[in-house]
């Protein structure tokens, strides 16, 4: 019985994974003849997995994905096996969630506009001009730019998909004074957070209620190019989209015409069906979307949560039980 590792991994988490084994043999392989090699008596597997390597292992009980995401790890003979498969997820919940909040504050209070602003060193409160068109003095101005900054009180937030990481972000809305609606392929109550998280039958319902939409999904075939012109044009006028799920539920043309008519109000995008952005794609100029380089799970607790999570998962198999982050692969979640 063995733990087979590729590609191999460097001498301190190793030292951790081999007194976590015990009493497997761990194998740590740098190369994949290496790992060929080693498959043949592998009953449990960490890292990238492919058909060759599967095909070579009849005792395979066990493999680890080193990711959260699964779109680009499964495949159809890893699917059909007996084995169980675990993934990363719950690494990023906290950190992702806060990135969440970020844009949230950033779009309410107009700071991505007033950065812009800065960097032109120019004084404009936002909503001013339009006001002094509007007034000729006096609090009519003041109105017209208390109008253009939002109160998050006032405001509702909707969450679609509510795993580990848009429950994190049901609880930040919520702490911020939020209103907060949710849609899930698993409809339930977050006690404490929210009473109900509806079906995903609903989503047409919190789409036309929210000011914002945060997109939490895992990708799956069933959520691959989800939002499309359709959706959109589902959304308040004044909502952004905000998508730190996966680039592929976003069909990027179609978000990209809908911002440049106005049909929805603004987006803050982590990620994008295509990465990287090329450079001379439209949305790097638009002045209502934030654009991140796919780094909204980026924290210095991650790598430290990533090797608890391993070797807590290769303890438990040592012991016989399920991993904590058992995935379905067929729901690929």
């Amino acid at each position: 019985m063995s733990l087979v590792l590729f590609p191999a991994l460097e001498e301190g988490r190793l030292a951790a994974v081999r007194h976590a084994a015990l009493p497997l043999e761990v194998i740590n392989c740098h190369t994949g003849d290496e790992a060929r090699r080693a498959m043949p008596g592998a009953t449990a597997f960490f890292g990238k997995l492919t058909p060759e390597l599967l095909s070579a292992a009849p005792r395979l009980r066990w493999v680890q994905s080193p990711t959260a995401s699964l779109e680009h790890y499964l495949f159809p003979e890893l699917i059909a096996h007996p084995c169980q498969l675990s993934n990363m997820r719950g690494l990023f919940s906290d950190v992702i969630a806060d990135h969440v909040l970020g844009l949230v504050v950033c779009f309410a209070r107009n700071l991505h506009l007033y950065l812009r602003q800065q960097i032109e060193h120019r004084w404009a409160p936002i909503g001013g001009e339009a006001a002094r068109s509007d007034f000729i003095s006096g609090p009519g101005v003041e109105n017209a730019i208390d109008r253009a900054h939002r109160h998050l009180a006032d405001q509702t937030l909707g969450i679609v998909g509510c795993g580990a990481i848009g429950s994190e972000v049901a609880r930040r809305a919520r702490a911020f004074g939020l209103h907060v609606l949710a849609v899930d392929p698993q409809p339930r109550a977050l006690p404490g957070v929210l009473d109900e998280v509806w079906p995903l039958a609903d989503l047409p319902r919190l789409l036309s209620q929210s000011d914002y939409v945060v997109i939490a999904a895992p990708h799956t075939p069933q959520t691959e190019k989800l939002f499309r012109a359709s959706l959109f044009a589902q959304m308040r006028r004044t909502a952004y989209l905000i998508n730190i799920g996966r680039g592929a539920i976003v069909d990027l043309a179609d978000l990209t015409t809908a911002l440049q008519r106005g049909v929805i109000a603004g987006a803050g995008l982590d990620v994008f069906e295509t990465e990287p952005l090329p450079p001379e794609h439209p949305l790097w100029d638009l002045p209502q979307v934030i654009l991140t380089p796919h780094i909204a799970g980026a924290s210095p607790a991650i790598p430290r949560r990533h090797l608890a999570t391993l070797l807590e998962n290769i303890r438990r198999f040592v012991r016989g039980q399920p991993p904590t982050t058992l995935v379905d692969k067929k729901a690929w979640y």
